[in-house]
């Protein structure tokens, strides 16, 4: 209870309305950043089931690019060729900043399609395979950036909704309660007082008519 922790002053009377004026200004900046966060979710969110499209067509043609180099290599050759190939060289990954979410970038710059060693000297359809799947592995970084900066809006989201929800259903009514109630106090000490100065005032009155009945 409000009464049970405030004491009834104009001192904290005009501290709570102050908490309240800025409750409600940061409550204001909650809903703006969530609605800002809301776009910048459904943003990226086109983007990313524009690649999960595009990545579907890639894997689709990588695939037919395998089947056609296995008719004209053969599986096994296909299967020794792909035993020689080099490994897949690592990205670097640096962070953005996203309505003050923090979020992965991958660099680009650090992304380079490997090559396969010119002593293999390989045909053209397994060239055309490994061109295809570099593609790919391409599209599935931006996808991957996507998905996670995705989840990270959507748990910053949530977290200033309930942040927002705290402040309009919680402090916001709590504070109103407090002032309420220090004014309400203020109605009974006025009441108080003016009761006290009818009191004063009738027994001044009396010992008036006391003295000039004595007087008479």
């Amino acid at each position: 209870m409000a009464g049970e922790t405030v004491r009834p002053t104009r001192l904290e009377l005009l501290r709570t309305r102050r908490r309240i004026v800025v409750a409600k200004k940061g409550l204001n900046l909650l809903k703006l950043k969530r609605t800002a966060l809301i776009a910048e979710f459904f943003a990226i969110s086109k983007e990313a089931m524009k690649l999960r499209g595009d990545l579907q067509k890639r894997i689709a043609r990588g695939y037919e690019s395998i089947r056609w180099a296995e008719m004209m290599e053969g599986p096994t050759r296909l299967e020794n060729i792909s035993m020689l190939l080099p490994d897949v060289h690592p990205v670097r990954v640096a962070t953005k900043n996203v309505m003050g979410v923090r979020t992965p970038q991958v660099d680009r710059g650090s992304y380079t399609p490997v090559a396969a060693p010119e002593l293999l000297d390989l045909p053209t359809s397994v060239n055309e395979s490994i061109r295809h799947f570099q593609g790919i592995y391409a599209v599935v970084l931006d996808i991957a950036e996507k998905e996670n900066a995705l989840r990270r809006l959507l748990k910053e989201i949530e977290k200033t909704k309930r942040r927002a929800s705290a402040i309009e259903n919680v402090l916001i009514p709590r504070l109103q309660g407090t002032v309420r109630y220090i004014k309400f106090r203020f109605d009974e000490l006025e009441r108080d007082s003016f009761s006290m100065l009818k009191a004063v005032k009738r027994k001044i009155e009396q010992e008036e008519d006391n003295v000039a009945a004595g007087a008479a």
